[in-house]
């Protein structure tokens, strides 16, 4: 993966944002997707990044965060809004159009956190950043790069059941006209097939998908789920060509940076503690 490394704020610690290779060469767009060091929260570890609102974090310190991530991601422009979403684990897709704004009080509060519920944002509006939280759920990132439409998508196990790939793609050709062929999409950090054990609940529940077989790996022990390559999938099936397809592959439970610390928020991982990273998609003003 591409890494753009930047030092960000006072911190101490450098903030690394993970661009998609490729993508540079779309001038108009901003997008990113955020790793755990650099920040100035403490609750999950010396100077993280938490860009959640999470419970055990101060928001002060989540604002700080945010402002830090952002100004890297955007180039430090002032004119960039943030748009996020209470994400619901659903296949709901939602549609942020210029006539949504003035964004504060209708699609998120004074503080920023998200008013609308779903777990998909797409729009084309010049200086909106959509963002998705996650913690193990996979991001996807969906842009149309010929008529700069862009889109983020969370989906864990029950939103990836909810096909909320597909619904992007379907949402995105039937909103704005896109076409299939005009599509690049990212598949982003997540709980990988080596570290997601599951239950018959979740297995059950990818029956219906003709490649199930594909999606599941067991030993003695356990069964695990391949959350990317069901990702990917729906992407394929809604036409997006797998070769525009980016597949980052690093696994949030147990992907660990070179001084052995780990590399992103894992819910899983740390027990049901932990912070939330941003992936972040946008059309630059």
């Amino acid at each position: 993966m591409d890494i753009q490394t930047q030092s960000a704020g006072n911190s101490s610690v450098d903030i690394s944002v993970m661009k998609v290779p490729g993508w540079e060469q779309y001038r108009w767009l901003l997008h990113g997707i955020s790793r755990r060091a650099g920040g100035v929260s403490s609750v999950y570890g010396k100077n993280t990044l938490n860009l959640g609102w999470t419970k055990e974090d101060d928001p002060a310190s989540v604002r700080e965060n945010r402002r830090r991530f952002l100004s890297l991601v955007t180039n430090n422009s002032r004119d960039t809004v943030l748009i996020g979403i209470r994400q619901i684990h659903s296949g709901i897709v939602r549609v942020i159009r210029e006539t949504d704004g003035p964004f504060e009080g209708r699609l998120q509060t004074s503080e920023g956190k998200a008013v609308l519920e779903g777990d998909g944002l797409i729009t084309d509006v010049p200086g909106v950043l959509l963002g998705v939280g996650t913690a193990d759920c996979v991001p996807v990132l969906l842009i149309d790069v010929e008529k700069k439409v862009v889109g983020a998508f969370h989906a864990g196990w029950r939103g990836t059941a909810a096909r909320i790939a597909e619904q992007g793609v379907a949402t995105m050709t039937a909103e704005f006209g896109s076409r299939v062929d005009d599509m690049v999409a990212a598949v982003g950090p997540s709980i990988g097939p080596c570290c997601y054990t599951v239950g018959e609940e979740v297995r059950r529940a990818f029956g219906k998908f003709d490649y199930a077989d594909e999606l599941f790996g067991s030993n003695a022990q356990d069964v695990r789920l391949n959350l990317w390559k069901a990702n990917q999938r729906q992407l394929m099936d809604a036409g997006v060509d797998p070769g525009r397809i980016t597949v980052v592959g690093e696994c949030t439970a147990c992907a660990r940076e070179e001084n052995g610390e780990l590399r992103y928020f894992s819910h899983r991982g740390e027990k049901g503690v932990t912070g939330r990273m941003l992936n972040v998609v946008g059309v630059s003003d």
